[in-house]
C-alpha cells in the first residue's frame, strides 16, 4: 500500500511531485538539501503540457500574473537575417499558453504551495542525503541535517523518490562509474537585463547556428515600459579549463564570451550593447547523461534531471519534470495497493520518450534548420526559400513536437496527466 512518499529533492520536479502526490492522497516529505529556498537562477520555458499540468495543480494564475506569455519563436541567422518563425502557446492553437518565467520565482511559487498545502513541517530545507537502503515494503533515506543543527535523521517510506537533479546521489550510487555529465564543447553565458522589448515584447528569438547562438526572450514586464530580457550567449569551445560543475550560481566573465559578439549588431537589435549593460551572468556547460535502461530499484525511483538530464534545447527540461510527477502520481493512484506495479508503470510511460527527447536535443532538436542554414548560406542570403524550404523546417520542426510530446493534437483533450489510464500493464 502506497500510504507515504520521501521525495529527495526540492527543485522543480520535486515540488511537482509533492503537490501531486498530495493531490491524490499519498502523504509525502519534501528533504530538501539546501537550508533555504531562494529565487535563483534565470529564466526557462514551459511548455503548454507542462503548463496544463501546472493550471490542473491551481498554479497557472499565479505563474501567468508574473510571467510572459510568448506568442512567436523566431529564428534568425547569424547576420540577424530571418530564417522562420512560429506561433507559440495559445497563439498556435493550444488551450494553454507557454510561459517565459524566471527560475527563482517558479521555485519559489511551487515552494509557497507546497508549505501551504502539506505543511511546513514536511517540506523541509538543510537534509542532505547521504544514504539509501531497501527495507521490507519501502526504503529508507538518511540525512546529513544542514539546518544549523548537526547529526543524521532517517526515514522511512512506501516510496523514495529521487529529484535531486543532474548530479544526483541516487543515481550515482546506483551507477557510481558514471562519471561527470558529458560535456558537447558548448558553453552558455545567461543573465537578465533591463531593456527596451524586442521586436513586439512577445517573440522569443533565437539567433546563429551551433558553433555561437544568442537566444533571448522577455520574462517580466516593468513598470517603465522596459522588459526584463532573459539571455543565453552560446559558443563552442575546447578549452576545458572553462567547463567545470555547472552551479546557477557559478558567475561569469564578460571577456571570456562578450567580444565574440562584436558585430552581431542588427537591425532589430543591438547585441553588443544588450550584453554590455546587463549587470552580469552566469555560465553553464552544456551538459547532459545518456539515457539509462532503468530508471528504479525496488522502491526507489528517479524523476527530472535525476532521471533524464538533457542539453537546454528546446524548452523541455523543466516541463519534462513536470510531466514526470504528473504522470508518478497517477499510477500511483491506480495501483495504490501495488507500488512496485505503480513504478514500473510510471517507468514504462516516462523512460523511453525522455530518453527520445535526450538523443533529440543531442541533434539539435528544432534548432537543427540554423544549423543547415549556416552550413549552405555562412555569408547570408537574399531569399530564405533558395536555402531551405519551408516544408524541410516544419519536417524538424513538428517532428521535435510529436518527440517532446507537446504537438497541438496532443493536448486536444485537455485531461491532465494525472488522470490518464495506467491501469494498462496490470496484467504485464
Amino acid at each position: 500500500m502506497t500510504q507515504n512518499a520521501i521525495i529527495v529533492g526540492g527543485g522543480i520536479a520535486g515540488l511537482a511531485a509533492a503537490l501531486s502526490l498530495h493531490e491524490v492522497g499519498v502523504e509525502v516529505t519534501v528533504f530538501e538539501s539546501v537550508p533555504e529556498v531562494k529565487p535563483l537562477g534565470v529564466g526557462i520555458n514551459l511548455l503548454p503540457h507542462a503548463v496544463r499540468e501546472l493550471d490542473a495543480l491551481g498554479l497557472l494564475d499565479t505563474l501567468e500574473a508574473t510571467a510572459i506569455t510568448p506568442t512567436t519563436l523566431a529564428y534568425f541567422a547569424a547576420g540577424g537575417q530571418l530564417i522562420w518563425d512560429e506561433p507559440r502557446g495559445r497563439a498556435a492553437g493550444y488551450r494553454w499558453p507557454q510561459l517565459s518565467i524566471h527560475r527563482g520565482l517558479l521555485q519559489v511559487a511551487l515552494h509557497e504551495a507546497a508549505v501551504a498545502r502539506l505543511g511546513a513541517d514536511r517540506v523541509l530545507t538543510g537534509r542532505h542525503l547521504i544514504n539509501i537502503e531497501h527495507i521490507d515494503d519501502g526504503a529508507r533515506a538518511t540525512f546529513e541535517r544542514r539546518d544549523g543543527t548537526s547529526g543524521v535523521e532517517t526515514r522511512d517510506a512506501a516510496i523514495i523518490i529521487a529529484a535531486d537533479g543532474i548530479h544526483s546521489t541516487v543515481r550515482h550510487r546506483r551507477h557510481p562509474n558514471e562519471g561527470m555529465p558529458l560535456w558537447n564543447g558548448a558553453l552558455l553565458w545567461r543573465g537578465a537585463v533591463e531593456h527596451t522589448p524586442i521586436l513586439d515584447g512577445r517573440t522569443m528569438v533565437w539567433a546563429g547556428h551551433p558553433d555561437q547562438k544568442f537566444v533571448a526572450y522577455p520574462i517580466e514586464d516593468l513598470a517603465d515600459g522596459r522588459q526584463l530580457i532573459n539571455f543565453i550567449a552560446e559558443y563552442r569551445t575546447d578549452d576545458r579549463q572553462l567547463m567545470e560543475r555547472e552551479d546557477w550560481n557559478r558567475v561569469g566573465n564578460f571577456d571570456d564570451f562578450g567580444p565574440r559578439f562584436d558585430d552581431w549588431n542588427f537591425d532589430w537589435l543591438d547585441i553588443p550593447r544588450l550584453l554590455r549593460s546587463a549587470p552580469g551572468t552566469f555560465v553553464f556547460p552544456m551538459v547532459d547523461r545518456n539515457p539509462l535502461d532503468s530508471w528504479t530499484e525496488g522502491r526507489v525511483t528517479l524523476i527530472g534531471d535525476a532521471a533524464h538530464p538533457m542539453y537546454p534545447i528546446g524548452s523541455n527540461g523543466a516541463s519534462q519534470g513536470i510531466l514526470d510527477a504528473r504522470v508518478l502520481a497517477g499510477c500511483i493512484a491506480q495501483h495504490r495497493t501495488d507500488p512496485d506495479l505503480a513504478l514500473a508503470v510510471y517507468e514504462s510511460v516516462r523512460r523511453p520518450p525522455t530518453s527520445a527527447i535526450v538523443l533529440a536535443n543531442r541533434g539539435l532538436g528544432p534548432e537543427m534548420p540554423m544549423k543547415l542554414v549556416h552550413e549552405r548560406a555562412p555569408h547570408g542570403f537574399d531569399n530564405i526559400d533558395d536555402v531551405i524550404s519551408r516544408e524541410e523546417i516544419l519536417d524538424v520542426t513538428d517532428g521535435y513536437r510529436r518527440t517532446a510530446g507537446f504537438a497541438l493534437e496532443a493536448l486536444a483533450s485537455g485531461v491532465s496527466l494525472i488522470d490518464g489510464d495506467y491501469s494498462y500493464l496490470r496484467a504485464t
